[in-house]
């Protein structure tokens, strides 16, 4: 056995070298595993939810947004000194609280931030509160879109990792009902946040559609509308205002400002393989390169803070200088921006704006946790919103897949927000079916990262399902998988019968079957999972059948056979037709298979003669 010992680099270790472990992500303690090999739960600290750090990752920042108060608030102090306590700073006569950053800043717990912790679960509204005062967590809701169908939700370390899901009108695809449709598809698969990146089409249309229409809060990249209808070289402040406060008025929730790219920081993307791939920092760059003067959008910082306090408009800062590729990542033009919006970061929080920071697009998988443990010290621990990052770049129509391991990765090194990628990236707008897999794919990425991370209760569903499938109790299982009818479908197409075994390895091969039948052993025996007996399974709904036809394996005609075999799912109600039967016995099933499949009997490829025991 593997001894803990400071000698062997494993201390604090049990006798296998398990290192010591975080939180467990299950809240009733089931199973055998030791639990979360992350850091023990921090919250309330600097490193709330968070990986161990590698030899030689930045630690965290010892600020917060405490740290960046505004200039006309005092603080006075208090028997404990403390400066992160709300007592102990006095507001300026006739102020008046409008961000959730000021709410909390003053102590008080809004509306917003109950919902986000009865949302969460595992946080106390007080938890929340403290959490956006020290700048670690944002409530985007802006407070006109809180009149419409918001539901207040929050991005933070602290709390789960959300998924964001971007659309939008482009000049050549797509239109404002599509875009409303994709909106509504997005939040059934599992969006937390929605980016309206629409850069063809009726613009304010589009968007004011997609706001109302939304229960997620609603992100733009405003320099987009800037400049439809006018030649780049000709924005300029007044454009940038204009803009700023008709998308605030609308209600937007969130604002990508490319502010962090630097009239000095171009000669770094001399060299670079593939230039500027974010569409708002290629523009900008070109604007400094014709005016031959410095970002206005960084010029104009205070002006566009105060615009968005109004409204309580979040910041989502932009990252212009992102890598596009492997050959640039974690280069030096991606990180002196990033220095730079940590200074913006401490600009925002000193006028009582929400900040969140926006992180790469293409890193190898090796630099993903320096990635990420940068900017929670430069950014001191302000949300980390990223896309992906794709850790290989050479699979396309896949990207989905190539980013969500990254992006796994990124939400266990500290990543608040995965932006989602879908298999359309670098290849055209994404349609209704690209939304689904780019959803789908980030929330596996988002789940596995908070399982990972110990966040108390996040381990529960899995766990349910996992008893569910010891107990071979099909209709439990696919109710509580994410996506019941790829789930259903999937097994139906190759046996419609719920019983003790699957098509994979039979009844005879069923390691989970034989597990349930060692009386001593725990497995398959949970009471709330028991079922009866085996089940010819209802016909497939609409959605089921769309996904078999789709897939091509099965015929038309079996596919139709599956659909129509009750009337159950056809017609609403409960009658089966007069030749169906609900159930069949085990030896029924196993004859169902050996039909409709292949043979069973193995013996032959052991050297016996059929019908012989292999045992």
């Amino acid at each position: 056995m593997i001894q803990g010992n400071s000698k062997d680099g494993y201390l604090g270790a049990d006798r296998f070298g398990r290192p010591m472990v975080g939180g467990d992500p299950s809240s009733e303690g089931v199973g055998t595993t030791p639990g979360s090999f992350a850091n023990p739960n921090d919250v309330g600290g600097p490193r709330m939810f968070s990986s161990p750090d590698m030899p030689g990752m930045p630690g965290v920042s010892d600020k917060t947004a405490w740290d960046f108060m505004p200039a006309d608030w005092t603080y006075v102090g208090g028997e404990s000194d403390d400066r992160t306590e709300s007592k102990n700073w006095e507001a300026p006569a006739g102020f008046e609280a409008i961000t959730q950053l000021e709410f909390a800043r003053l102590g008080a717990v809004t509306n917003e931030m109950r919902r986000v912790a009865e949302r969460e679960g595992h946080l106390t509204a007080e938890q929340v509160r403290y959490e956006i005062s020290c700048g670690r967590m944002i409530i985007p809701a802006n407070r006109v879109h809180l009149k419409y169908k918001l539901d207040p939700m929050s991005i933070g370390r602290a709390g789960k990792t959300k998924i964001n899901a971007n659309m939008g009108a482009s000049p050549v695809s797509s239109g404002t009902d599509a875009e409303v449709e994709k909106l509504k598809w997005a939040e059934k698969w599992g969006a937390d946040t929605v980016m309206d990146l629409s850069t063809g089409g009726d613009l304010d249309t589009c968007r004011e559609a997609i706001i109302r229409n939304s229960t997620v809060p609603i992100g733009t990249v405003p320099i987009y509308s800037m400049i439809i209808g006018r030649k780049l070289e000709d924005l300029d402040e007044e454009v940038v205002r204009a803009t700023l406060k008709k998308q605030a008025a609308q209600g937007v929730d969130y604002f990508t400002i490319h502010a962090g790219l630097l009239r000095e920081h171009l000669p770094l993307a001399k060299e670079r393989v593939i230039g500027l791939v974010s569409r708002g920092g290629s523009l900008l760059a070109k604007w400094m390169l014709h005016h031959g003067r410095e970002n206005l959008m960084y010029d104009m910082w205070d002006e566009i803070c105060d615009i968005m306090r109004e409204y309580d408009v979040s910041f989502s800062i932009g990252d212009g200088c992102r890598p596009g590729g492997l050959a640039d990542a974690t280069d030096d033009l991606q990180l002196a921006e990033l220095f730079t919006i940590g200074e913006l970061t401490e600009r925002a929080w000193r006028r009582g704006v929400q900040v969140m920071v926006e992180g790469p697009g293409h890193v190898p998988f090796d630099q993903i946790e320096y990635n990420m443990k940068i900017q929670r010290r430069v950014c001191h621990g302000a949300p980390f919103y990223v896309l992906g990052p794709l850790v290989t770049d050479v699979f396309p129509g896949y990207d989905h897949i190539t980013s969500c391991v990254g992006a796994t990765a990124a939400g266990y090194h500290g990543a608040s927000m995965l932006c989602y990628v879908t298999p359309k990236e670098h290849l055209g707008l994404p349609k209704k079916d690209d939304v689904k897999q780019g959803c789908v794919a980030y929330k596996i990425a988002a789940h596995a990262a908070d399982v990972a991370l110990g966040i108390p209760g996040s381990r529960d569903w899995d766990d349910q399902l996992t008893k569910a499938r010891a107990a071979l109790n099909w209709e439990k299982h696919f109710e509580l998988a994410f996506d019941t009818d790829t789930a259903r479908a999937f097994h139906d197409e190759d046996l419609d019968v719920d019983t003790d075994f699957c098509a994979m390895c039979g009844h005879d091969w069923c390691s989970v079957r034989i597990s349930k039948e060692i009386t001593e052993w725990a497995s398959g025996k949970d009471e709330e999972m028991k079922w009866d007996a085996p089940k010819i399974t209802d016909a497939l709904t609409e959605e089921q059948k769309h996904i078999l036809e789709q897939r091509g394996v099965l015929s038309p005609e079996e596919v139709h056979r599956l659909a129509s075999k009750t009337r159950k799912t056809m017609k609403g109600d409960k009658e089966k037709a007069s030749c169906h039967s609900d159930y069949v016995d085990d030896e029924g099933a196993k004859r169902q298979q050996a039909e409709t499949l292949v043979s069973i009997d193995t013996s032959e490829a052991h050297g016996l003669r059929k019908g012989d025991s292999i045992i």
